[in-house]
Formats: structure tokens, C-alpha cells, sequence
């Protein structure tokens, strides 16, 4: 019995000493892989949260308004249709009772069409009294010729009655003169008295021919002077009948330029009326989904600029709208890689190991805000990689997303003593490196 026990304790002391041996292997082994793992490379990363939108603001869903009042008459859209641009939503009717009558286009083009020949007869009579005027100062330029050569000889013969009036004063003088030597001839005996008489009667023909010549120009100058106003008074009448006639004309132009004026009014409204008739079908503003319908009933009214249906894009420019802390936006530029976790799809994520990650999709940064937003960080959007394996197309707008955000190499040791420290990961770069990042 008792070398039963010696046996067993035998064993038990030899037993132990080998466990201590592998533990020690162990220990050893943990530390060297430790040790060895330190200098694995770590991709320095910045994580951040948000979710899928479209690159591009005609991706994004929008809604169908329309831009005037109305009830609704017909549906041709339900949800879930896709459609085309131009394709027709809904059908509207008319509400105002402005609009109300169904000849309404037909009636403003026939008040246009009244309004155009009103503006024809304008144009007429504008002509018409234009060629009274030319006529009127043709007739002017004539009498005024004649009443001129009226005037030229009237003064012509003024100045003739003139010559004959000067010329009798010239004889009568020299009558009496002869008849005042006849008579003191006479007197003296040396001419006879039949003689003196002939000298008398020569003496009153002179007197008398004078008071004809005086006679005469007085009825010149008179008739000079009528010729003078008669003159006048056809060039005043001829320009007041001119002045009236132009004024006609002037009033007949601004009667002209206001039926122009309504003119342009009721082809404006013309246009309106047309354009608002087209307005009475909603069409489709692109290609895309029929997603919303916020009326549904046939009969319920809507108002202008109310949304009736919401559109999408049934091909996204999708891309990932990410919110990253202030303190990181300086590591973030344009054209840096991200890997985008995307809710639903399986994952299996080493952040600083990004090529043993699985389920993850590259991604490029495609635009940075330069304004904080409303949750105090800055929005960065990020596409799709081009160099990479596509974005899975089960994706939908508004679905939650993480994106990493890919930074320096490191070493694991480096990248722990950061962390520990309470350092921000490494995004200064050096010249000689920022030039070979470059090329």
C-alpha cells in the first residue's frame, strides 16, 4: 500500500512541472504575437454617422404643386407608377368664376381682333390728315405766289400813279406860272386875251389832271394795302386750318397709342388665359417614381402652390450625407477615401484594417460644408467609389449609413500611444510627401 502512494506522488511531482512548461509557452507565445502585432500597419480613421441622399439636387425627391387653384377631376397616377417627364399626373378644373366661361379664349381674341381694326382706322385717318395737311399747305404756297405778285403789282402801280402824280404837279406849276406871266403880259398889252384864256384853260387841265393823279394813287396805295393784308390774312387762315388739322392728328395718335396700350393688355391676358388652361393638367416634371399622393378624393379643391403628389428618381445619383465632428473636418479634403457601412446590408468591420473588412463600399469625398449645421457639425457628401465594387442597389433614399473616414498608416504601437495620449490622428503632412501625394 504504502508504494502505491509513493508511486502516485511520484507521478503527480513529475505532472506538474510539464503544465508549468506549456503556460510558459503560452505567455511567451501571447507576448511575441503582442509584440510582433505593435508593428502591424493601422489605418488611421475618423467615424461618422448619417444617411443616403443623391449628389445631385435633381435626384432628390420633390413634390408636384400646382400653380393655380382648382378641383380635382381626374387621377391618372397611383402610388408606386413610374413615369415619364411630361407624363400627365392629375386633372384639374376651374374654380374662380372669372374663368368660368368655356369661350372665354375665343371671346379676348375677338375684342383683340376689334381692337386691331380700331388701331387700322387710326392709322387711316392719321394718313388721311396727313394729306389734308400737304394739300392744305400746297394750296397755302399757292395763294400765298398769287397774293404776292397781287402785292408786287399793286406796289408797282403805286409807284407808276406815284411818277404820274409828280409828273401832273410838275405840269400844273408850270401852268400857273405860264398863266401868272400871261396875265402881267396881258396887263402890259402885249399878248391878246385869247392868248391869256388858253393859258388859263391849260392852267386848270393841269389842276385838274393833278387831282386825278392824287386821286389815282390814293386808290393805289389802298389797293396795296389791301393786297398786303389780304396777304396776311390768307397765311393766317391757311395755318390755323394746318394747326387744326395737325392737332387732330396729334389727338388721333394718342387715341392710337392707348388702343395700343389695351391692345397689349389683351394680348397678355390672351396669353394668360392660354397659359393657364395648359395649367389644368399637372404633368410630371421628370422621369421618376410617384411615391406621395397628399389628395385623394375626385371633387377636393387645392390651392396654388399646394403639393398634391411627391416625385423620385427612379436611377439616384446616390451618394451618403455624413456629419463629422469640427475637430475632424481639418482631416477631411476633397477626393479622400471613406468606407461606407450601410444599414440592413451584413458587415464585418476592423477599422484599422479596411481591406480584411467585409461588406463595406469605397467612397469618394465629393463635397465639404463650409457652414456649421444645426446639430453643430459639418456636413461632407460622399460618392460612390468609381475605382471600386458598385454600391448595392437595394439602397434607398434616407437610409441610415457609417462612414470611416481613411487617414495616415501607422504602426498598432504608434497608433495605441496616440489614443493613450489623447493626440488627434496625423494629418500634417511633410513637402516631400504632400509633392509625391500630388503626382
Amino acid at each position: 500500500m504504502e508504494d502505491i502512494l509513493s508511486n502516485s506522488l511520484c507521478e503527480r511531482l513529475i505532472t506538474v512541472p510539464k503544465t508549468a512548461r506549456k503556460l510558459k509557452k503560452y505567455i511567451i507565445g501571447t507576448f511575441v504575437f503582442i509584440v510582433v502585432l505593435m508593428f502591424f500597419p493601422w489605418t488611421q480613421n475618423i467615424s461618422s454617422e448619417g444617411k443616403v441622399t443623391t449628389l445631385t439636387p435633381y435626384d432628390r425627391p420633390q413634390g408636384i404643386q400646382s400653380i393655380i387653384d382648382g378641383r380635382i377631376e381626374k387621377w391618372y397616377v397611383k402610388e408606386g407608377d413610374l413615369v415619364e417627364e411630361g407624363d400627365t399626373i392629375i386633372f384639374i378644373s376651374e374654380i374662380k368664376d372669372q374663368y368660368f366661361d368655356p369661350k372665354l379664349l375665343n371671346r379676348t381674341k375677338e375684342q383683340i381682333v376689334a381692337k386691331e381694326g380700331a388701331i387700322g382706322s387710326y392709322e387711316s385717318k392719321v394718313k388721311f390728315l396727313e394729306s389734308q395737311v400737304g394739300a392744305e399747305k400746297q394750296n397755302l404756297f399757292n395763294k400765298l405766289a398769287q397774293a404776292r405778285v397781287k402785292v408786287k403789282q399793286s406796289r408797282d402801280k403805286v409807284r407808276q400813279d406815284s411818277a404820274e402824280l409828280k409828273a401832273a404837279i410838275v405840269n400844273y406849276k408850270i401852268s400857273k406860272e405860264q398863266l401868272e406871266r400871261g396875265e402881267k403880259l396881258f396887263k402890259d398889252g402885249n399878248i391878246s386875251l385869247i392868248v391869256l384864256e388858253q393859258r388859263r384853260n391849260k392852267e386848270q387841265e393841269a389842276a385838274s389832271k393833278e387831282i386825278v393823279a392824287s386821286q389815282k394813287l390814293s386808290i393805289s396805295l389802298s389797293e396795296n394795302i389791301n393786297a398786303i393784308t389780304e396777304l396776311n390774312t390768307i397765311e393766317s387762315e391757311f395755318l390755323s386750318k394746318i394747326y387744326k388739322i395737325e392737332s387732330e392728328i396729334e389727338s388721333t395718335n394718342s387715341d392710337m397709342f392707348k388702343a395700343d396700350e389695351e391692345l397689349s393688355k389683351l394680348n397678355n391676358q390672351y396669353s394668360n388665359y392660354a397659359i393657364r388652361n395648359g395649367n389644368y393638367f399637372l404633368l410630371s416634371p421628370r422621369k421618376g417614381q410617384i411615391v406621395k399622393i397628399r389628395k385623394s378624393g375626385i371633387g377636393e379643391t387645392i390651392k396654388q402652390g399646394e403639393e398634391v403628389a411627391s416625385i423620385t428618381s427612379s436611377e439616384p445619383n446616390l451618394a451618403v450625407e455624413l456629419y463629422v465632428k469640427p475637430m475632424d473636418l481639418p482631416l477631411i479634403k476633397k477626393g479622400n477615401q471613406f468606407r461606407i457601412l450601410f444599414d440592413g446590408w451584413p458587415t464585418i468591420v476592423f477599422s484599422g484594417w479596411p481591406g480584411a473588412s467585409y461588406g463595406t463600399f469605397g467612397g469618394v469625398v465629393a463635397v465639404i460644408d463650409s457652414d456649421i449645421s444645426e446639430n453643430g457639425k459639418y456636413r461632407v457628401l460622399v460618392s460612390p467609389d468609381p475605382n471600386e465594387h458598385p454600391w448595392p442597389k437595394q439602397i434607398q433614399l434616407g437610409g441610415g449609413a457609417r462612414g470611416i473616414g481613411l487617414l495616415k498608416n501607422v504602426r498598432v504601437a504608434y497608433e495605441i500611444w496616440r489614443n493613450l495620449s489623447g493626440f488627434p490622428p496625423d494629418f500634417y503632412y511633410s513637402t516631400k510627401n504632400q509633392k509625391k501625394n500630388e503626382k
